[in-house]
């Protein structure tokens, strides 16, 4: 628990169950998906790390669930328990490449559809994998 009242659950490797614990417990009552992000780190076994930021209305308390992947493991989706978590879960496997097991509608979201690539990995090159040429 931080001095500003946020609690983290760090290396959960079945985030489903304790995100539906965390929605329907009476002492916490998350209510809102606030978003999902994805986070490379390359030198770790399990390179990928999703984060979940939940926002309890009733006890203004954010929670921050963290599971690692690796770039075969799917995490399990969550947006049965938390509906808004689907846009989230589209743009972590489009921007970072973390896919979700049984998603409803796992496509791209912030990238165009032909993009080859997930932009926030540390090994996507900078420019891209098609050179650029500008005309003068």
């Amino acid at each position: 628990r931080s001095e500003h009242g946020n609690r983290s659950y760090t290396n959960t490797d079945y985030p489903f169950p304790l995100l539906c614990f965390l929605k329907l417990h009476t002492y916490t009552r998350v209510q809102v998906s606030i978003d999902i992000c994805g986070v490379d780190h390359p030198s770790r076994k399990r390179r990928f790390e999703v984060v979940h930021n939940l926002l309890s209305t009733r006890y203004n308390s954010r929670i921050r669930v963290q599971t690692s992947a690796d770039e075969v493991t799917r995490i399990s989706p969550v947006v049965s328990p938390f509906p808004s978590a689907g846009r989230w879960e589209r743009e972590v496997w489009d921007m970072s490449g973390v896919s979700s097991i049984n998603h409803p509608d796992l496509r791209r979201i912030s990238t165009d559809h032909g993009f080859e690539g997930h932009p926030l990995r540390k090994d996507f090159p900078l420019s891209g994998y098609v050179e650029v040429r500008y005309d003068d």
